[in-house]
C-alpha cells in the first residue's frame, strides 16, 4: 500500500492548535478525508478522522454528547464522569473513524502528511495560491460513471447506446372505427332498400329532391 496523494487545507486562525485539514489517497483508488494536523508540544502531529462519543439519557434514552450536562430531549440532568477513560486515565470524548492498526503504517502516514504540510505552507506564500483540498467536491460532483452495456443475445454483443438508453416503444394502436349510432323503432315495419337506379338511396339527401 502506498500513499499516492496528499491534499492540505491550511487553517487561517492564528494561535489555534488545529493547523490544517488533509486528505490522503492510497494506491490512486481510496481516499480518507478530514485528517487533522495539530500543533503539539513537540511539533505537529496527525489526528485521524473521528466522531463524538455519546451516552444515552437514563430517562428517555436520547443520545447526548458526553460533555452535556442536561438531556437535549427531556431536559433531565445527566451525571458527570460518563466518558470512558484511556490508558492514561483521560476521558475519551472522540472515537476514530479510520486509523492505522500498527506503528509502521502510522509512521508512514505521519511522515508523509507532515512533509506535505510544510510544502503547502511554502506554496501558500505564492500569489494566486488555491488549496486543492476543496477540489474533491467538484471532482465528485462532475464524475460520471459509464453505464453498463446490456447484452444483446441476437448478436452476442452489447446493444447500441440508443437501444440501451432509449428502448423502442411499441407502435401505437390504430383506433377502432365505430359505426354511427342509430336509433330504431321496434314497432315500425321493416324497410327494404329501393331498387338500384331509382335515385332514392344514392348519395346524400336521397328522396329529398323530386325525381326528374
Amino acid at each position: 500500500m502506498e500513499i499516492t496523494e496528499v491534499r492540505i487545507k491550511l487553517m487561517e486562525e492564528p494561535g489555534e492548535r488545529l493547523k490544517a485539514f488533509c486528505s490522503i489517497t492510497f494506491d490512486d483508488c481510496f481516499v480518507v478525508r478530514d485528517l487533522k494536523i495539530i500543533e503539539g508540544t513537540s511539533g505537529p502531529f496527525v489526528a485521524m478522522p473521528s466522531r463524538k462519543l455519546t451516552s444515552h439519557c437514563p430517562r428517555c434514552g436520547m443520545k447526548n454528547h458526553l460533555r452535556a450536562g442536561y438531556c437535549n430531549q427531556c431536559g433531565a440532568k445527566l451525571e458527570d464522569g460518563r466518558a470512558p477513560k484511556d490508558a492514561d486515565g483521560r476521558a475519551k470524548l472522540y472515537a476514530d473513524i479510520a486509523h492505522p492498526i500498527n506503528s509502521d503504517c502510522r509512521e508512514m502516514i505521519q511522515e508523509r502528511v507532515i512533509h506535505e504540510y510544510y510544502e503547502e505552507i511554502e506554496l501558500a506564500k505564492q500569489p494566486g495560491y488555491v488549496s486543492r483540498y476543496d477540489d474533491f467536491e467538484f471532482e465528485y460532483a462532475e464524475a460520471s460513471r459509464p453505464k453498463p452495456a446490456r447484452f444483446d443475445p441476437a448478436h452476442g454483443q452489447p446493444a447500441p447506446a440508443s437501444a440501451r438508453h432509449h428502448p423502442p416503444s411499441a407502435p401505437a394502436a390504430k383506433p377502432t372505427e365505430r359505426p354511427p349510432h342509430t336509433r330504431t323503432d321496434p314497432t315500425a315495419p321493416p324497410q327494404t332498400p329501393p331498387p338500384p337506379g331509382t335515385g332514392k338511396s344514392e348519395g346524400f339527401g336521397a328522396g329529398i329532391f323530386p325525381e326528374p
